[in-house]
């Protein structure tokens, strides 16, 4: 007769190593995902309509198109004239209780003069072209910054300071934008905008359209 040998060498227990596993999976995914948002992607929605129609804002989240923002694309050239961008205010928003970040699209580049003339901008006294993302007929007026520090950034020429960034919204009659308030140093800008995931009907790259400036 063989006696039943107790397997007393393999501990034999209830296996719960598939827990510690999926809590090793678990721990690792959120410090990839963690990883991720802060060094090369992350998710936003917009707030407000000041990008219309390019970008659909609103106060309830799932009413807004969100967005996937690249955080890396900066890290190894410069922001260009037409890039939608993220940013964290400014320290003249700061002044005025703003702390959520920004989106605005980029109109002046460093060391460029910037002026508003009969409701269109003028960059080095030329004129450029903004019809391929502008509502049509629709005006670049400093009239719309109604708050804010007085005079109006753009109520005369003005010269963008190195590593800075003029931004406007698209929706020039209800963006409270760099007009009013000044420019966007380089180190405020946390990414470029560059995929819509939301509306599920609306997924897509976002076109980063460039206004056409004379040569």
């Amino acid at each position: 007769m063989h006696n039943k040998v107790s397997d007393n060498n393999s501990n034999q227990q209830p296996d719960n190593s598939w827990i510690a596993e999926l809590g090793r999976t678990v721990v690792l995914s959120i410090i990839l995902a963690l990883g991720i948002r802060t060094f090369v992607a992350e998710a936003r929605w917009i707030p407000s309509g000041s990008m219309e129609p390019t970008l659909h804002g609103s106060e309830n989240q799932w009413e807004a198109d969100k967005i996937i923002v690249d955080k890396l694309k900066y890290k190894f050239s410069d922001p260009h004239r037409g890039d939608i961008v993220v940013f964290s205010p400014t320290e003249e928003l700061q002044k005025e209780q703003y702390q959520d970040a920004f989106i605005k699209r980029v109109i002046g580049l460093p060391g460029e003069k910037v002026e508003l003339r009969d409701g269109k901008v003028y960059i080095n006294n030329k004129l450029i072209q903004e019809t391929n993302y502008l509502s049509k007929d629709i005006r670049t007026e400093k009239e719309v910054c109604t708050s804010g520090p007085q005079p109006p950034f753009l109520s005369k020429p003005v010269t963008i300071p190195p590593n800075s960034y003029l931004v406007l919204g698209d929706n020039r009659t209800q963006s409270y934008d760099g007009r009013c308030w000044g420019v966007v140093p380089r180190e405020n800008i946390i990414g470029r905008a560059v995929l819509r995931f939301w509306p599920l009907n609306h997924i897509g790259a976002i076109d980063n359209k460039t206004p056409l400036y004379p040569n």
